[in-house]
């Protein structure tokens, strides 16, 4: 579904993606993890036209966006979630939806979001700053589910998150991809990303220096303890 091939990225001078490449495959989690600076939210900025490469490529869906604007990259099915929410806090819940809606036959709706997020619709006249933080994450993923897209870029989803509203995040995800949908899961808990990826690449400035099924993951002590300080 999405091939990332020898990418780099750049602020300025800084070089930060130093030759990333990666594939997420149709209907499965591909979890990245690293530390704070290696890069992550720069890979999904990247992939989403927030930040362009210089050199490398990013193909979806057989179609090249490295250098698309993030509209038309939304277009064609790719959302990002991302870090910190960002919603607008004057909005209500309804009306957060309801801008971000681009309706397709037997898509996301409204009444379908309220199903995986029970909570929202019984909020759907709040305001979204007034909403907890674990609601304000629910209303976000929300609100990139009405966009209908393909493939969910998920930047640091259960952030700040009590366990309880971790454990609510973790279950819609699993509903996503057993209906189908493609996700790039970047997190900092690993037992999250452990539990829901199906395969979890690890970055240390600017590379992917290890990739390994969750299994295969959890069992290697020494990459645990180098990269992610486990």
């Amino acid at each position: 579904m999405l091939t990332v091939d020898d990418l780099h990225t750049y602020y300025g001078d800084s070089h930060i993606l130093q030759g990333i490449s990666l594939e997420i495959p149709r209907a499965t989690i591909t979890g990245i993890l690293g530390r704070n600076g290696a890069g992550k939210t720069t890979l999904v900025r990247s992939v989403m036209g927030f930040t362009h490469a210089r050199r490398g490529h990013v193909v979806f869906e057989d179609v090249d966006i490295t250098h698309l604007r993030p509209y038309r990259i939304a277009r064609l099915g790719v959302c990002v979630v991302p870090q910190g929410r960002q919603i607008f806090p004057t909005l209500t819940v309804a009306e957060t939806l309801a801008i971000g809606a681009r309706p397709k036959p037997d898509g996301w709706t409204a009444d379908k979001v309220y199903g995986l997020f029970p909570p929202l619709r019984e909020r759907r006249k709040q305001l979204a700053g007034t909403l907890s933080g674990g609601e304000q994450q629910m209303l976000a993923i929300a609100r990139g589910l009405m966009t209908n897209p393909s493939l969910l870029l998920l930047d640091e989803p259960t952030e700040g998150l009590s366990p309880l509203y971790t454990e609510t995040v973790g279950q819609a995800i699993r509903k996503l991809e057993q209906s189908g949908m493609s996700m790039l899961l970047v997190e900092q808990r690993l037992r999250f990303a452990l539990h829901y990826s199906d395969t979890i690449h690890i970055m240390n400035r600017g590379t992917i220096v290890h990739s390994a099924s969750p299994r295969d993951l959890a069992k290697d002590e020494e990459v645990l303890a180098k990269y992610l300080g486990v």
